[in-house]
């Protein structure tokens, strides 16, 4: 059966891409984001910049316990919802420690967003659809990965690093979209 013949099969994918793709890229440049846009020097930005890794550890420990509570699509969107906290505390003009907080912020918010994906599969697709259909999130998330921060390495060169939080923005905003459709194909 053609896995994209599924209804909702094209929209995980590439909410997948775009999630594998803000986290990897927000991982990636955060320390050179602090440095050319913030001016700090690069100890302290590399510094800073695991601010997002922290936010995901604790956010993945919360999550643990918050599944108890939400569904997979709930942690989902909850995981959006901070994410967004993140990019506005970082593009809205209140200073350095506001871009901490919202790098912190993106972290924590991601943590849900993977393993929730993951472990929905079998509720949206069946779990004889399911071993194909992670194979082919797992390859749209290594497409992600590996094309989406070198391509925020070009815009970053040419035209400037303080476009993170809006390319961050933007990938975030595709991932909700495809998310809500496919929770309304997939109900």
């Amino acid at each position: 059966k053609e896995i994209f013949a599924l209804p909702g099969a094209k929209e995980i994918v590439i909410a997948f891409f775009c999630y594998c793709a803000l986290e990897q890229t927000a991982i990636l440049w955060a320390s050179s984001y602090f440095v050319l846009k913030d001016g700090m020097d690069k100890e302290t930005a590399a510094t800073f910049a695991s601010l997002f890794l922290i936010g995901m550890t604790v956010g993945r420990a919360a999550s643990g316990f918050l599944t108890f509570k939400l569904n997979d699509t709930n942690m989902i969107r909850l995981g959006e919802g901070i994410i967004v906290a993140g990019v506005l505390a970082m593009v809205l003009p209140l200073g350095t420690g506001s871009t901490l907080i919202g790098m912190a912020l993106m972290g924590l918010g991601c943590a849900p967003i993977y393993p929730c994906i993951i472990h929905s599969t079998p509720d949206h697709f069946g779990a004889e659809n399911s071993q194909a259909i992670i194979g082919v999130q797992m390859a749209s998330a290594y497409i992600g990965i590996c094309c989406m921060p070198p391509l925020f390495g070009v815009i970053a060169n040419h035209i400037s690093a303080a476009l993170l939080p809006w390319y961050l923005g933007a990938l975030l905003v595709l991932m909700v979209l495809m998310s809500e459709s496919l929770n309304r194909k997939c109900r």
